[in-house]
């Protein structure tokens, strides 16, 4: 395999302070296979800078107790720990209320929720449900799943060579029996950003809801859930650097109050007698059971080291590695970059000659460098 010549001193001049930030990695010092770790998986889960980690420790070592169960201290400051993450993540993705804050396990958790309480509740056979080519696994099987269950018809939008939504097939797909619309904001595999306001806006011309799977938007990009006018949108905090577990169902809240629970239990609950069952308010009506408490406090800590940092200077950042990388891959023979999509985030999935992918992983691991192998959990778009 011929090998670029690639250095430090290569890269483009920017003033981004990259040395500054990768310092805050612990496990970007060490080395692997005795040469510097270069961690490029980042689409699959990313790595966590030290104030995520230390905030975590400190949550156990000082702090461990249930939330909103106790008048204790240790509880109490529990649950103000808790509810200041929530609050965080409402101001990450500009929410209107705390209320539309739901955490999750992550985005696979918040989309089978909406499925399984929105969708069981709302669909029936004639509806058909929409999704993209482009989808991940986490936004493919779980409405398959409330397809079979209710009746209703999954329907796919199609895609171009290039990874990229046919936007107007997309709208012609959207009619009187369209009741919902879930696309991803980025893809994992292909880095595409779909117009996702555009397709919001002529579902809801038509009376359909919307979820927005923003697990890989989350770490490039701004996220503003009131301007795209979104109905659901669901993030994963390990892929913007914070705990694996964790993540956020954004909803909103005249949606989020009208949908029955998904998960029974304690803290979902305000009384319980063997008769009859009242529901918490909102958003703890669908936070059944104790929570992942230390990663919500990672969470909160994670997103105001990003925002510190600034999403647009990392997306700033981020479109010089993209142009960097893709003009570094493509002068090599016989690598074919899959997805060029006119507006992608900095994403590259390629193939090389007839080498395996799974060949090239062992071969760049053995210099040290991470990467993806594989169907990338988005098989249809990998069969495409």
């Amino acid at each position: 395999m011929n090998k670029p010549a690639i250095t430090v001193s290569a890269l483009p001049a920017s003033t981004f302070p990259v040395e500054k930030y990768r310092a805050d990695f612990p496990i970007l010092q060490q080395q692997i296979n005795g040469k510097p770790l270069v961690y490029l998986d980042n689409a699959a889960t990313a790595q966590k800078p030290r104030v995520t980690i230390d905030t975590v420790v400190n949550y156990y070592q000082t702090s461990n107790a249930n939330v909103h169960r106790g008048v204790h201290t240790l509880s109490e400051r529990a649950t103000s720990t808790y509810e200041a993450a929530r609050e965080s993540a409402r101001r990450f993705i500009n929410a209107s209320s705390t209320s539309e804050i739901v955490f999750t396990r992550g985005t696979t958790e918040a989309i089978n929720l909406v499925a399984q309480s929105w969708g069981r509740d709302n669909l029936s056979s004639g509806d058909e449900v929409l999704i993209s080519h482009l989808e991940h696994h986490s936004n493919i099987v779980p409405w398959q799943f409330v397809c079979e269950q209710t009746g209703a018809t999954l329907r796919v939008a199609p895609m171009n060579d290039h990874g990229e939504l046919l936007l107007d097939e997309l709208k012609k797909m959207i009619g009187a029996q369209t009741k919902f619309v879930a696309v991803g904001h980025i893809s994992n595999a292909l880095g595409t950003i779909n117009p996702v306001k555009e397709i919001i806006s002529a579902a809801h011309d038509a009376g359909a809801l919307t979820l927005i799977d923003g697990a890989q938007a989350a770490p490039h990009c701004r996220i503003d859930v009131l301007d795209l006018d979104a109905d659901f949108y669901a993030i994963s905090g390990h892929k913007m650097f914070g705990p694996t577990g964790i993540g956020v169902l954004y909803g909103k809240e005249a949606l989020l109050d009208a949908m029955p629970p998904w998960q029974g239990g304690g803290e979902m609950i305000k009384m319980v007698s063997f008769d009859k069952t009242v529901f918490n308010d909102l958003p703890h009506k669908y936070e059944a059971g104790t929570p992942n408490i230390a990663g919500a406090a990672g969470l909160g800590a994670t997103i105001e080291y990003l925002e510190k940092i600034g999403m647009d200077a990392i997306a700033a950042y981020e479109s010089e590695l993209l142009a960097y990388a893709t003009d570094k891959l493509s002068a090599l023979a016989g690598l074919r970059i899959i997805g060029d999509a006119a507006n992608k985030a900095a994403v590259i999935s390629f193939i090389y000659g007839a080498i395996h992918p799974h060949d090239i992983g062992t071969i760049v691991d053995a210099e040290g460098v991470a990467i993806r192998t594989g169907h990338h959990c988005a098989m249809p778009v990998m069969e495409y």
